[in-house]
C-alpha cells in the first residue's frame, strides 16, 4: 500500500491553477460545481494544493487521521474490508468533491480507504481549519451537508434499486450512474476516464465476477458499451437507460 497524504504530495500549482480548472468546470453534483464562484474561492483558500500519483493510498481504513481533501483534477475509489478480507469498492469520486469529511466532523477513526486512480490534485485541509470555515461560512456549510446527504442518497438508492433486480440490470445501473455523474459526455454517450476493474463493477454491482463479466460482454455484443485502456465508453446512454430501468 502507498504511503498517506502529507508524506506524499508534491509542490502546490497555486492560485492560477485553481482557476484553470474552474474554467473548465467541476460537475454541477460535486461541491465545488454547486458553490458560488465567492463561496468556492473561500473554500479553496483552505488548505494547501498537493499532487499525487496513480495508486497512491490519501486516507486509510481505520487511521485516526482527520483531515479532509478537496479534490480538484482526477479521480479516486473509495474502499473498505469486508468480513473476508476482500476490498469491497464503496464509491468512486472526482474532481470536484470532497472527501474525508465524516472523520473531520466527527473525529471518529476514518470508515473507508481512499486510492488515487490516476494522477489527482487536491486541497488538503486539516480538521480545525475546515470546521472552523463551516462555522463562519454559512453558505459552505450547508453546501458540504448536501454533499453529504446526496452520498447517503446514492448509498440509499444502490439498496432499494437493487432489491429485485438481476445482475446485468444492476451492472446497468451502476454504470449509468457513474456515466452521468462523473463521465464525459459526447454525442449520445460519454467516457468514463478512469480503471474500473470487474472485481470493482463486481463489488458495486452486487454480483460475481464471472456474472458481471458475461453482462459486461452482452453490453458490449449490443453496441450499448465498448471498453479500452484504462476507460469505458457508453456508446448510448439512451440504450443504457432503457438496460438499466425499462
Amino acid at each position: 500500500m502507498g504511503r498517506t497524504t502529507t508524506e506524499d504530495s508534491r509542490p502546490s500549482r497555486g492560485t492560477d491553477g485553481r482557476r484553470r480548472r474552474a474554467q473548465r468546470g467541476w460537475p454541477p453534483s460535486s461541491l465545488l460545481g454547486g458553490l458560488a464562484g465567492p463561496a468556492r474561492e473561500r473554500l479553496l483558500a483552505l488548505g494547501s494544493e498537493a499532487r499525487y500519483p496513480a495508486d497512491r493510498v490519501l486516507i486509510r481504513e481505520a487511521d485516526q487521521t482527520t483531515f479532509v481533501l478537496i479534490l480538484l483534477d482526477g479521480v479516486v475509489k473509495v474502499t473498505a474490508r469486508t468480513q473476508d478480507e476482500r476490498d469491497a469498492l464503496l464509491a468512486v469520486r472526482m474532481g470536484g468533491d470532497l472527501v474525508g469529511e465524516f472523520a473531520a466532523v466527527d473525529g471518529r477513526p476514518r470508515s473507508a480507504t481512499v486510492t488515487t486512480c490516476g494522477p489527482v490534485v487536491a486541497r488538503v485541509v486539516g480538521r480545525a481549519e475546515f470546521l472552523d470555515c463551516t462555522r463562519r461560512d454559512p453558505g459552505i456549510a450547508h453546501a458540504v451537508n448536501g454533499s453529504v446527504v446526496t452520498k447517503l442518497r446514492v448509498a440509499n438508492a444502490y439498496r432499494v434499486d437493487f432489491a429485485g433486480c438481476d445482475a446485468a440490470t444492476r451492472l446497468a445501473r451502476v454504470l449509468y450512474q457513474i456515466a452521468m455523474t462523473y463521465g464525459e459526455r459526447q454525442g449520445d454517450g460519454a467516457v468514463i476516464h478512469w480503471p474500473l476493474t470487474q472485481p470493482e463493477l463486481a463489488t458495486l454491482s452486487g454480483a460475481a465476477e464471472p456474472t458481471v463479466h458475461r453482462a459486461l460482454r452482452r453490453l458490449r455484443e449490443t453496441g450499448v458499451v465498448s471498453t479500452g485502456y484504462r476507460t469505458v465508453r457508453v456508446e448510448s446512454l439512451a440504450l443504457l437507460s432503457s438496460a438499466a430501468f425499462d
